[in-house]
């Protein structure tokens, strides 16, 4: 009898056909790159316009090269690519319509804020499981003087970041999903098959918090509400994930989430890990809360979590991409900052 995927509980979806992570790209910046996963990275770009004119077009220009640096990875082209699902942070996902525009390949466009990465790999993932298609890219992006230009205040304002404020990464990683893992029998001899074995599709949480400098707790109560949530779904204890990973919700947020959890009984503070802490040194880089951005928990992913499941260094964690959802208009008009959070059940074979 012919397996089928299923729904569990109330968010969540396990694969009958788990799509494999067959290759996936790492584009940093300059301070990325100088950060602790550094040496990690497939490319770091000293010039931060990545020889563009505007901040917008250097975030394009750098989502085109992670795009086309995992198909080469893949060893496929363009055209075995079904679809592309991504965005990234600017009004209009400017940066990813620009920026992939002549792969002419069909997009699904998406904006889960931050969470993007999540929110980009789980459509991806149903649409394989489900037979839609072969093959996807999941890909996103984050530049820190376009976000500071649309959501702050221009760089040459020159103003000051409050403590709780994070520092958005200028990153951009892309994933290849397929329905078979493809790479070369000499590469599978020495590292573990890398599938996506399920997600947990998080919901808009407001707690109320209006400070849009402090992302970490406007996000962390919808990281709590998923982690929970995909814990309750499976009927999983925290342990069951060698880690659970956080998208950016840096120091603030990272105390905020374990709290709310213990208060369910929940106890992740030895085998949680966030990617905006993972991505700058405190003491160095002068980054306050830790980094930000689409891109933060992107190329973090594609840099280090995929190559340690590769390893066999791990076995199973949880990915949990964060986003606040707010724009320029809502915070002006007063309004709260929600968030959303979505998970995906990353495993090596």
């Amino acid at each position: 009898m012919e397996k089928s995927s299923k729904m569990c509980g109330k968010q969540s979806l396990l694969f009958a056909n788990p799509p494999y992570v067959t290759a996936g790209s790492s584009i940093a910046g300059k301070k990325e790159g100088e950060g602790p996963l550094g040496s990690y990275f497939d490319q770091v770009e000293e010039d931060p316009m990545f020889g563009g004119t505007t901040w917008e077009d250097a975030e394009s220009r750098m989502m085109r090269r992670a795009a086309d640096l995992a198909i080469k990875k893949a060893g496929i082209t363009k055209e075995d690519i079904r679809y592309m699902v991504g965005g990234d942070l600017l009004g209009q996902l400017i940066a990813t319509s620009f920026g992939i525009m002549e792969l002419e390949i069909p997009l699904f466009g998406v904006y889960g804020a931050c969470s993007t990465m999540g929110e980009s790999m789980a459509i991806g993932s149903v649409l394989v499981d489900g037979g839609f298609a072969d093959k996807i890219m999941a890909i996103t992006s984050s530049h820190f003087g376009g976000a500071e230009k649309q959501f702050r205040f221009p760089l040459a304002y020159g103003s000051q970041r409050p403590l709780a404020t994070s520092w958005t990464v200028t990153g951009s990683g892309a994933v290849i999903l397929d329905k078979e893992d493809n790479r070369s029998k000499n590469l599978l001899d020495k590292e573990a098959p890398v599938c996506i074995k399920g997600v947990t599709i998080g919901r808009i949480v407001d707690y109320g918090v209006k400070d849009s400098m402090n992302m970490g707790a406007c996000m962390a109560p919808s990281a709590y509400k998923t982690i929970a949530a995909n814990l309750n779904d499976l009927g999983v204890k925290a342990e069951y994930y060698d880690k659970i990973i956080t998208g950016d919700l840096g120091y603030i947020g990272k105390d905020i989430l374990i709290d709310l959890l213990k208060q369910e009984g929940i106890d992740i503070s030895k085998n949680h890990m966030d990617c905006g802490i993972e991505m700058f040194d405190k003491e160095t880089q002068d980054t306050h809360s830790g980094g930000s951005g689409c891109g933060c928990s992107a190329i973090t992913l594609n840099s280090y979590i995929i190559p340690k499941l590769r390893r066999r260094e791990w076995k199973r964690v949880l990915f949990v991409p964060t986003g606040a959802l707010l724009s320029t208009v809502s915070f002006n008009e007063g309004n709260p900052v929600p968030g959303i959070a979505h998970a995906v059940i990353i495993e090596g074979m």
